[in-house]
């Protein structure tokens, strides 16, 4: 504590017997210290702040150890001399002495050394004064500034928490926030405890550090039990315990399994919202006793900001689960087995509270061995969409149940949206499958196309044509949904999903499906591992919608022999749908085995449905159908009673052969009259 500040020191003449007035003034002794002779001479003052008696003291300074502590005497000598020999002109040193009651008394003394012609240093003056109040006005202010400061930090990280509470979406999320390391430890606490009232008692959810002190007889104990946070409850009032003592006397139960903490003050805080108590949480201290005005204030101010994000949180929770679980009664509670498929569905809601989507999927048995499966997007993110959701998947499985073709469904599906009491439309695909011969028929309102994965990993969209989403549809008089028709080779994989899968901010569409795409094609054989996959994919990516996904996979059948029907509808002027029944009629005609067939049935049938549409007026319908092991039936019936007739064509002639094809390929055929209309069939031996 060296002070080369000091100003040089002149003594008046008749010093010391009149000493310096201004000095005397200040309380400061003097002294002048002749090197020559090693004599050391006082006013009275300083023998004041020496606490020494005139003739207490020789003038030698080795005298003056009976007051000044060797070590402090030895440090005081060190800086005299080092001041001496480096040719400092003042040198100014803090150190303690021992009063005459034994009592410690700092003491500061300065002073100025004087020199000869040739810079020997010959004397020696300056002074002493007593700095005990000085020193203790500094320690107080450094204290308070050290108080201030650390008041500063706490508010500083109370505000930190405060932030990060604001982000908190779950009860777990507010705890999380309060045990990591800008929690508890940035607090100044070496452990927290925080219980939540249910039902007229305590339960601890919280401890830090994890396993640090929470007995096991009091994780749930009632509010009217004689513990701390207990306490708190009752009165709405924080309890701040100030030394270990007055814990171990307050509250006897609970401190004999705090000891081994060292714990030496503790804070307790009610959170409360809304006026009522929602719980309680505990600061423990193991470096400190007592608290400031300010410091009780801080953490007040932090429990009532963890108790608005504990409240903000739990009405997040129930609203979620109330959401979650109406979405989910809305979805099929099972997937029945379908026999030549593996089928996987999944859902993941992305949404928190209330938030949530109309996303759906669902798969209906249909007779002939056929299935439907669904995949489809309400418009909006809240119960109602939810609840739209619900009656939508319920009309699409009853008209699809009632025979309807996959078009048909749709159309009604987007009335039944439009008639509705509400302003919301839905995207949806529908697909129609018969395992047996693999062929499927989609339909798209608005929807992303599905993808197909083939039995070698490979991987494409599969374009649908599609029509508006369901209910504008109907709104704008557009009810037409063409029929695309995909050919599901055993071993393949069609997968429907949501837009939640894919798309992702910052990117458009087509990238979403291709990135898709890809991950689908790297992914597993089995469909439900390849479902996890993607779901999981999906939740670490986060996003704020909800996705709905659905494969179907068909097996590789262990009979070749068919069971089930087919239709189309074809209509007058729809080259469409002309080409989408050669097309079922191909598929099928290969799926079950008769590719050595497959021309002839495909010419028969296109002759027959372009009779059908030249001859009569209506429309026709296509059925498809195995009778057993070793029959295939195909009628195109229409609304026309006329029979129809063979006849020779001429030489040049451009019509009449098509009955005469028929009877030469076919093994057998006829007219049945059916109502107000007929149906021609025919019928071929599978090999």
């Amino acid at each position: 504590m060296a002070d080369r500040g000091a100003s040089a020191l002149s003594l008046p003449e008749d010093w010391p017997t009149h000493p310096d007035p201004i000095l005397a003034l200040n309380r400061m002794g003097s002294f002048d210290w002749d090197l020559d002779t090693g004599l050391f001479h006082m006013d009275v003052q300083a023998h004041e702040v020496f606490d020494l008696l005139p003739e207490e003291f020789d003038g030698r300074p080795e005298s003056l150890a009976v007051r000044v502590p060797p070590p402090e005497a030895a440090r005081l000598d060190a800086v005299v001399a080092r001041a001496i020999k480096d040719g400092s002109e003042n040198y100014g040193a803090y150190f303690r002495i021992r009063c005459r009651d034994g009592s410690p008394r700092w003491t500061h003394t300065q002073g100025y050394i004087r020199r000869d012609g040739t810079g020997r240093p010959r004397r020696v003056v300056g002074i002493v004064r007593d700095a005990t109040q000085e020193l203790a006005d500094s320690a107080t202010r450094s204290l308070r500034a050290a108080q201030d400061e650390a008041l500063r930090q706490q508010t500083n990280i109370v505000q930190v928490i405060s932030a990060a509470l604001a982000h908190a979406r779950s009860v777990q999320d507010v705890i999380d926030v309060l045990k990591d390391t800008h929690g508890v430890r940035h607090l100044g606490a070496a452990s927290l405890v925080m219980g939540l009232v249910e039902a007229g008692r305590i339960r601890l959810v919280a401890e830090a550090p994890p396993g640090s002190f929470i007995p096991t007889s009091t994780q749930v104990h009632r509010i009217d039990e004689p513990y701390p946070m207990s306490e708190v409850v009752r009165t709405l009032l924080p309890r701040f315990i100030e030394s270990p003592e007055e814990f171990a006397e307050g509250y006897p139960i609970l401190w004999p399994h705090l000891t081994d903490l060292r714990i030496t003050s503790a804070a307790y805080l009610p959170l409360v919202a809304q006026a009522r108590p929602i719980g309680a949480m505990g600061l423990l201290y193991d470096d400190r006793r007592g608290f400031s005005t300010e410091e009780r204030a801080v953490l007040v101010a932090l429990g009532s900001s963890i108790a608005q994000s504990l409240m903000r949180a739990m009405l997040y929770e129930q609203d979620k689960d109330l959401a979650q679980g109406l979405q989910q009664a809305m979805l099929p509670r099972t997937i029945p087995c379908v026999r030549g498929a593996d089928i996987a569905v999944r859902y993941r809601s992305a949404a928190l509270g209330r938030d949530i989507g109309g996303d759906w999927y669902d798969l209906i048995p249909l007779p002939g061995g056929r299935v439907g499966a669904v995949i489809g997007d309400v418009q909006g993110h809240d119960t109602h969409a939810a609840a739209v959701m619900g009656q939508l998947r319920i009309v699409l499985r009853a008209y699809a149940a009632e025979g309807h073709t996959p078009a048909t469904v749709m159309a009604r599906a987007s009335v039944f949206l439009h008639e509705l009491d509400t302003d919301r439309f839905a995207t949806c695909l529908y697909a129609e499958a018969d395992l047996t011969t693999g062929v499927v028929q989609a339909v798209r309102a608005g929807h992303i196309d599905p993808l197909l994965r083939h039995a070698d990993g490979s991987c494409h969209r599969v374009p649908v044509a599609g029509g508006l989403p369901l209910g504008l549809s109907a709104e704008f008089g557009r009810l037409e949904y063409p029929v695309s028709t995909i050919e599901l080779d055993p071993g393949h994989t069609l997968l429907l999903c949501t837009d939640g899968l894919i798309e992702q901010p910052g990117t458009d569409l087509d990238d979403g499906i291709r990135r898709l795409t890809r991950l689908v094609a790297a992914g597993p054989d089995d469909v439900r591992a390849l479902a996890d996959g993607l779901i999981r994919m999906a939740e670490e990516r986060g996003g704020d919608d909800d996705v709905a996904l659905l494969l179907l996979r068909r097996r590789v059948p262990q009979s070749p022999r068919p069971s089930g029907r087919l239709q189309q509808h074809v209509a007058p002027g729809d080259p469409e749908a002309l080409t989408h029944a050669r097309h079922m009629i191909r598929a099928a005609v290969h799926a079950w085995g008769a590719r050595d067939r497959a021309d002839e049935i495909e010419l028969v049938a296109d002759e027959l449905i372009t009779n059908a549409l030249m001859h009569t007026e209506g429309s026709s319908i296509v059925t498809l159908r195995a009778l057993d092991d070793s029959r295939l039936r195909i009628e195109v019936a229409d609304s026309s009673s006329a029979l129809p007739r063979r006849r020779e064509a001429g030489e040049d002639g451009v019509s009449g052969r098509g009955l005469l094809l028929v009877d030469r390929l076919a093994d057998s055929w006829g007219v049945e009259a059916r109502g107000g209309g007929k149906a021609v069939w025919c019928e071929f031996r599978l090999p």
